[in-house]
C-alpha cells in the first residue's frame, strides 16, 4: 500500500517597502520594479511546493493636491500595483497607509495586516510553511505564535543586510544574492 504524499502548502508574505528599497538599493541595482517577476520569485523560494497565497503588504502614497512629485510617485506606484496584481502575477495586495511625522514618512498599518494574515493562516490550517520577505522585527511574535502552531516560518533576506533577529526566531533562513534574483528582473511569464 503506498500513501499518498501530502503536498506542502506554501503562503508567501512580502513586506512591500522592504522588498522594494532593498531591490533599488545600489548593491542590487534593479532599476524597473514594474517588470520584475515576483511570482516567479515566490516559486523559486517555495522550491516546486504549492504556493497557496501570495501577499504583497504596502503603504500606499498618498498625495496632496498640486504636490507634483507626490504625484508621480502615487502614478508609480499605482502602475506597481497592477503589474502585482495581475493575472500573471497573481498576488493579493493589502494596502496600509503611510504618514509624515517631522518631515520624515513612516508606513501605518502594514506590519499589522501582515501579522494578522500569519497568524490567522497558521490558526486557519490555510498554509504548512510560510515564506516571509522582510527584515522588521515586528514581526517576530507573529513569526513564534505560528510556529507554535507547528507551521514553519521561513525567512528570506538578502545578504547585503540580513535580519539576524529574524534569522534566530525563523525555522529556516535564506539569504539572498544579486545573482539569485537577477534572472527574475525582466523575467515575465506569459
Amino acid at each position: 500500500m503506498s500513501k499518498e504524499r501530502k503536498e506542502e502548502r506554501i503562503a508567501v508574505f512580502i513586506d512591500g517597502s522592504n522588498l522594494y528599497y532593498k531591490l533599488r538599493s545600489k548593491e542590487l541595482g534593479f532599476k524597473n520594479l514594474n517588470k520584475f517577476n515576483y511570482k516567479g520569485l515566490s516559486e523559486f523560494l517555495a522550491r516546486e511546493r504549492k504556493v497557496v497565497y501570495q501577499g504583497y503588504y504596502v503603504g500606499v502614497v498618498r498625495v496632496e493636491k498640486g504636490n507634483k512629485k507626490g504625484e508621480e510617485l502615487r502614478r508609480e506606484q499605482q502602475r506597481l500595483f497592477a503589474h502585482i496584481e495581475s493575472k500573471v502575477q497573481g498576488f493579493t495586495i493589502k494596502r496600509g497607509y503611510i504618514m509624515q511625522n517631522n518631515g520624515a514618512y513612516h508606513e501605518k498599518g502594514v506590519d499589522v495586516e501582515l501579522a494578522v494574515d500569519l497568524l490567522v493562516g497558521a490558526y486557519e490550517n490555510l498554509y504548512d510553511s510560510a515564506i516571509l520577505i522582510s527584515s522588521d522585527t515586528d514581526l517576530i511574535p507573529a513569526i513564534k505564535k505560528a510556529k507554535e502552531l507547528g507551521k514553519k516560518v521561513e525567512y528570506i533576506g538578502f545578504s547585503n543586510q540580513p535580519s539576524f533577529a529574524l534569522q534566530r526566531h525563523a525555522s529556516l533562513s535564506k539569504l539572498l544574492s544579486k545573482e539569485d534574483i537577477d534572472i527574475f528582473e525582466h523575467k515575465t511569464l506569459v
